[in-house]
């Protein structure tokens, strides 16, 4: 339906018809997950659409939008992209996954990303469930926060269901906590400690909620 690139008014329909109905942007148009993460400084959501964009960019300031879902050829990446560049805002691609135990690498450069983040900024997935939940606790980590602070960001407020395959991402937070909250730096622990097949390994998700979350929903 969307073959990349916004060139001419037939594009942007093509690209609004590929976002609304195989993107799912149809209910976000009724949702938008929309969150405060660090007040003033750091927000989340689902994927924005041109006009939640520019709302936030009024209403908070919003200077950077975080696309966790990496660069992706569909209309709902080509509006969000094309929107940033109108509204000045700088727009930083971090790729997450919401099923699998979070890449030491990719935790790394989000934390290298923060160190000149041009606030406040707002980060955002598909949902807003998952992958924003994960950045938003990093982000808390990051900036000396708890681990029961960045669990917050992984709940049923925003529609993540941790019994599913997503859990894992709880279960990275929870082995933190288990294993150095308090007595080591959360990015010291990622670097030295963090062992990303171990936690594969031991994590087990429930049938029914994958399902769930996979089959019937439809998540990334």
């Amino acid at each position: 339906m969307f073959r990349g690139g916004l060139k001419n008014a037939a594009d942007r329909r093509r690209a609004w018809a590929d976002s609304l109905f195989v993107d799912h942007a149809v209910f976000r148009l009724l949702w938008d997950n929309f969150a405060e993460v660090i007040p003033g400084r750091i927000y989340r959501c689902n994927h924005p659409t041109p006009a939640r964009l520019a709302a936030a960019k009024r209403r908070f300031g919003i200077k950077t939008l975080i696309n966790l879902r990496g660069h992706r050829e569909c209309g709902s990446d080509a509006l969000s992209r094309d929107a940033a560049r109108q509204l000045g805002l700088i727009h930083i691609d971090r790729a997450f996954e919401s099923r699998g135990a979070p890449h030491k690498d990719r935790i790394l450069n989000l934390a290298e990303i923060a160190e000149t983040l041009v606030e406040p900024a707002l980060i955002h997935c598909k949902s807003g469930a998952d992958r924003a939940g994960l950045a938003a606790g990093l982000f808390i980590l990051m900036n000396g926060g708890t681990t029961a602070e960045a669990l917050a960001q992984l709940s049923w407020r925003f529609g993540h269901i941790s019994r599913s395959r997503t859990g894992i991402l709880d279960a990275f937070f929870i082995r933190y906590a288990q294993e150095a909250e308090g007595r080591k730096p959360f990015l010291d622990w990622v670097r030295d400690d963090y062992d990303e097949m171990a936690l594969r390994r031991d994590f087990t998700a429930g049938g029914l909620a994958s399902f769930l979350n996979d089959r019937v929903l439809g998540r990334e």
